[in-house]
């Protein structure tokens, strides 16, 4: 006894060419959630800055905040400000610091 869905098949190729077709997209699919959900992707944190050639003139900077994210580029020159001397900063001997205010009544 023969199906008549057996005889189908046997004469239409083109059924197991788009049975392969429906494998591949699920691979795909697979692949793509795996490389979406990977650990190494730094932005994959609430709050990431990532620094790009960093001490070079091409230095690049990438903040993100939330959902907000900010790219900032170095024109290649060194930046001034205008300020005033806040405290001072102290290494001790096992690497923490310590930020020291000033006085400004002094």
């Amino acid at each position: 006894m023969k199906l008549l869905l057996d005889e189908d098949e046997a004469l239409n190729p083109m059924l197991s060419v788009a049975n392969l077709v429906d494998v591949f997209l699920v691979v795909i699919a697979a692949l793509l959630i795996a490389i979406a959900q990977n650990p190494l992707n730094p932005f994959t944190a609430e709050n990431v800055t990532v620094i790009k050639n960093a001490g070079q003139p091409n230095m690049e900077m990438i903040i993100k905040d939330g959902e907000k994210i900010e790219h900032y580029k170095s024109n290649g020159q060194i930046g001034q400000g205008e300020g005033s001397r806040a405290g001072v900063a102290y290494r001790m001997k096992d690497g923490s610091m310590i930020y020291v205010p000033e006085n400004k009544n002094e």
